[in-house]
């Protein structure tokens, strides 16, 4: 199943926890709240991925992001494809190369409002069953934000459901949009959701639902979790139904830890958190499957085809930057992880570069350079 992947990594964490400072007698270290674990990581070696700048403000994203692993000497190469959301399907040289090279960076890929045009980013889940996707909300540290002590991480399951795009016209002025929960695809994003919580220390897993509608849909979701949860008695576990969800998370984001949702309501629910903690131009993210990854910035990229950050190229690096570092960390490459993210964290605490939608009127380079001068 294609959560197998996960029970290998739980073994080397314990093997972690064993040898631990605070187990030899040695001072204990904290480790950040922020590291991430992702399905099937790399052996350490350099490797090649994937990379789609994509639409828009993708290009100058992406951009920075080379930038930033050339100056780290990280080693990773990239093999670059022109996808762009116009077009009717994913070429199939960029699946092959995705499939070959496990993991892959993107920018946003614009999708046409209407028009029967289907989603570029949709059929890149399906086509390499991407079953998680994990969005981390958490406050940035003199990122000023209507919240503090927010971290929040979503784990929405992205292939099936409402926005799957399942529909079609039955006749002319009628159309049927199809909402597909399974027990197996509820299952698998509740293990994965909780081996999560369970791997970096997280104390509760939020089932987030409608089933109090939607009652069999919803509730063979909430069944599945529930079932799920028994496996893991140390770690927390409740319900919220997805309207209170949202009123909370405005009102008491600090109150959530890992939620793990069905695919429409996840997309609402982490465009809402990562609107709390500092905007979606901070938020890390990844869709990530038993095989393959592909990291991008974390919430929807709603300003991809904003046309006045492309001729300003002033379009924040910051998210897709610490995408990058959970790639990084994915392939086994922690310390290059940790450094990008201290450099990251450094240019933001100190306020001198920042870009429009964090308070700034910096360009991306500018960011860029600056993130680059505190790697150490």
């Amino acid at each position: 199943m294609a959560w197998r992947s996960l029970p290998r990594l739980r073994h080397i964490v314990r093997d972690a926890h064993a040898s631990s400072p605070s187990r030899l007698g040695l001072p204990s270290i904290d480790v950040p709240r922020w590291v991430t674990y992702m399905p099937r990581p790399g052996d350490g070696s350099p490797r090649p991925v994937t990379l789609i700048p994509g639409d828009g403000i993708g290009p100058l994203v992406t951009g920075a992001v080379q930038q930033v692993m050339e100056a780290m000497h990280a080693p990773v190469y990239f093999e670059t494809y022109d996808v762009h959301g116009n077009m009717t399907s994913v070429p199939a040289d960029v699946i092959e190369s995705i499939r070959r090279n496990k993991v892959c960076i993107k920018g946003g890929l614009a999708t046409p409002v209407g028009g029967g045009v289907s989603s570029l980013n949709v059929q890149l889940r399906k086509e390499l069953d991407l079953y998680a996707s994990l969005v981390n909300c958490f406050n940035l540290p003199g990122l000023p934000s209507r919240h503090e002590n927010v971290d929040i991480v979503v784990i929405r399951e992205n292939t099936e459901g409402e926005y799957s795009g399942l529909e079609h016209e039955v006749v002319p002025g009628v159309v049927e949009s199809l909402k597909v929960i399974t027990k197996f695809c509820s299952e698998r994003i509740a293990k994965y959701a909780f081996e999560y919580a369970y791997l970096n220390n997280r104390k509760k897993v939020t089932a987030v639902h409608k089933a109090n509608i939607m009652k069999l849909a919803d509730g063979l979701f909430l069944e599945s979790c529930r079932e799920v949860a028994t496996n893991y008695p140390g770690i927390k576990y409740n319900e919220i139904i997805v309207d209170n969800c949202c009123m909370q998370l405005v009102s008491k984001p600090e109150q959530f830890d890992v939620m793990v949702t069905p695919n429409l309501y996840g997309n609402l629910v982490a465009n809402t958190a990562a609107g709390i903690a500092g905007g979606t131009g901070v938020m890390p993210g990844g869709n990530v499957g038993q095989d393959h990854a592909v990291f991008e910035q974390g919430a929807s990229a709603g300003n991809v085809g904003n046309e006045k950050l492309v001729a300003e190229k002033k379009a924040s690096p910051v998210a897709l930057l610490l995408s990058s570092a959970m790639m990084l960390r994915h392939l086994q490459f922690p310390s290059f992880a940790d450094r990008l993210e201290t450099a990251v964290k450094r240019v933001i605490a100190d306020g001198k570069y920042r870009t429009k939608d964090l308070g700034g009127n910096n360009t991306t380079q500018e960011v860029v350079d600056a993130v680059i001068s505190q790697l150490v």
